[in-house]
């Protein structure tokens, strides 16, 4: 491997970390014109809310920590309908499973008044400042890459099977090197820019949302849009080797990364090999079934999350792994998403782990399209069924694959890290932990060594192709079902990590991207 690839980078003064080499450009320059990791985060964020709408954008959900001598986590989700309920899903999609598409997936979008709310505590620089960049390649254009015409093209293509048009007709079919303008989004930034989120919200662009879902047979209503609010909430924690790992709380799966790191932490790693990949999987399966079990809109929770961590549960779940056999886990067809995820740090010491998502491509299929907004299904996660947690219902939260994450070493910020990657953001985290605090790795190469990812609905496992074909060959024989997939593609998420040294932050950025990291 190349020294990229296997060497974390230092920054002594500051650090921005995305998945595309414009929007990490647009958060160095915010920290070389003084401005401060929040103000460096959202530049880049919005920035990937226009060069990037195959992934996150002005119609999805945001979660973000924030450390600024003092931990902050703010959950910016949206809730279902009023209206919205297993029955009405039932008779209005003729589906018997949560649809995946179309108007019934569709969420309050939580961003924007995530944005403006982490601004006003945190910023220095107004949302139209940070937002300067994005709305120039909003209205002047961007140049299509490789990798981002491969998204349009197969995103478009999915949309069509479905009979959704709006992202065809939006963007059409860029080939690598078109430019793409979105001046129904640049109206928007502006928009916000000049009126804050009650335009959003309470004024005309939350009426253009609610229209569009009720036009595709939904039950959003403008009123919906209206009451939508995020909370600060406290963070999940739990001990791993010498550090404690942050979480954000249900409706993420947080919850899901701090059970599978104590199952690991309990158990005889050894050397990298076959022998620990088959545990990192086993416990991950036994937290992958839990989540689908317990999880879902708190307030609908019939266990308190502390309980997966207590060390009865973690003792009988790690009594259930077998060094020597797979467990045949159970298998739920999920919906899996597109997020980013990005981190940014500053020379004063604030750090900030943030991840916005439209969940599914571009998300629903569904465009307000007079303000160029891909609405996100984040809604997709809920099942019809009025007894589970994660059942759809009046104003609930849905299950959220969304976790950006922080550790904390002698009660002081460690590292922050994060994934996109849906079903496989917690699975990451464990890999990433494990790599770091197990095998002595830097941020660089934990990234960038090679990953599983367990898909719930099959059972089966992606392994990239850059490890051992040894180890392969062994983990089939323990009865592990692998697909052997290309090492750096998309699929095992884009994680991002920055750690903080002494003085300044080395960090890592996926070589899976077309990102990476830049600073001061």
């Amino acid at each position: 491997m190349s020294v990229w690839l296997d060497e974390a980078r230092a920054y002594p003064n500051g650090v921005v970390c995305t998945p595309h080499y414009l929007a990490t450009a647009a958060g160095a320059a915010m920290l070389a014109d003084g401005g401060n990791a929040i103000d460096a985060a959202f530049a880049a964020n919005f920035v990937l809310g226009v060069v990037t709408p195959y992934m996150c954008g002005f119609g999805g959900d945001l979660l973000a920590m924030v450390w600024d001598g003092g931990l902050n986590a703010y959950r910016g989700v949206g809730r279902a309908p009023a209206g919205a309920s297993a029955e009405f899903v039932r008779q209005q999609s003729g589906e018997s499973e949560m649809p995946v598409f179309g108007a019934h997936p569709v969420t309050v979008p939580g961003a924007v008044e995530a944005w403006f709310t982490l601004i006003e505590k945190f910023a220095t620089r107004s949302f139209g400042e940070l937002a300067r960049r994005a709305l120039h390649y909003a209205e002047e254009g961007f140049p299509v890459t490789k990798r981002g015409a491969w998204f349009f093209e197969n995103i478009a293509i999915l949309y069509d099977h479905f009979g959704l048009s709006d992202f065809h007709d939006a963007y059409g079919d860029p080939a690598p090197g078109d430019w793409i303008r979105q001046p129904e989004l640049a109206r928007t930034i502006r928009t916000l820019a000049e009126d804050g989120a009650d335009a959003y919200y309470r004024g005309p662009i939350g009426a253009a949302i609610a229209e569009r879902v009720q036009r595709a047979g939904g039950c959003m209503t403008a009123a919906d849009v209206a009451a939508h609010a995020g909370a600060w909430v406290e963070p999940l924690r739990a001990p791993f080797r010498d550090v404690e790992i942050l979480e954000m709380p249900p409706p993420t799966q947080g919850i899901t990364a701090l059970e599978a790191l104590r199952i690991v932490d309990g158990l005889e790693l050894g050397r990298d090999g076959p022998d620990r990949e088959h545990l990192l999987i086993e416990a991950v399966k036994l937290a992958l079934a839990d989540r689908r079990h317990y999880l879902g809109d708190p307030d609908a929770m019939t266990i308190a999350p502390e309980q997966l961590l207590l060390d009865d549960w973690i003792a009988s779940r790690r009594a259930d792994v077998d060094p020597r056999r797979a467990r045949v886990g159970e298998r739920h067809a999920e919906p899996d998403g597109g997020t980013i995820y990005m981190c940014a740090a500053d020379r004063d010491g604030m750090l900030v782990s943030l991840i916005q998502s439209n969940f599914s491509g571009a998300g629903s299929g569904l465009r307000a399209g007079e303000w160029g907004l891909n609405l996100h299904n984040r809604g997709s996660a809920f099942v019809l069924d009025d007894g589970h947690p994660n059942g759809i219902g009046s104003r609930k939260m849905p299950l959220h694959t969304l976790i950006p994450a922080m550790a904390m070493r002698d009660g002081r910020p460690w590292l922050v890290f994060g994934t996109e990657g849906g079903h496989g953001q917690a699975q990451t985290h464990t890999q990433l932990m494990v790599r770091m605090l197990v095998d002595g790795d830097d941020p660089q190469r934990a990234i960038s060594a090679p990953r599983f990812t367990i898909d719930p609905g099959s059972g089966r496992i992606a392994m990239e192709d850059h490890f051992d074909p040894a180890w392969i060959d062994d983990l089939r024989r323990r009865g592990h079902e692998i697909d052997v997939v290309r090492g750096y593609r998309h699929g095992p998420g884009i994680a991002h990590a920055i750690e903080r040294m002494t003085r300044g932050y080395r960090c890592g950025s996926d070589p899976r991207a077309e990102g990476g990291a830049s600073g001061l």
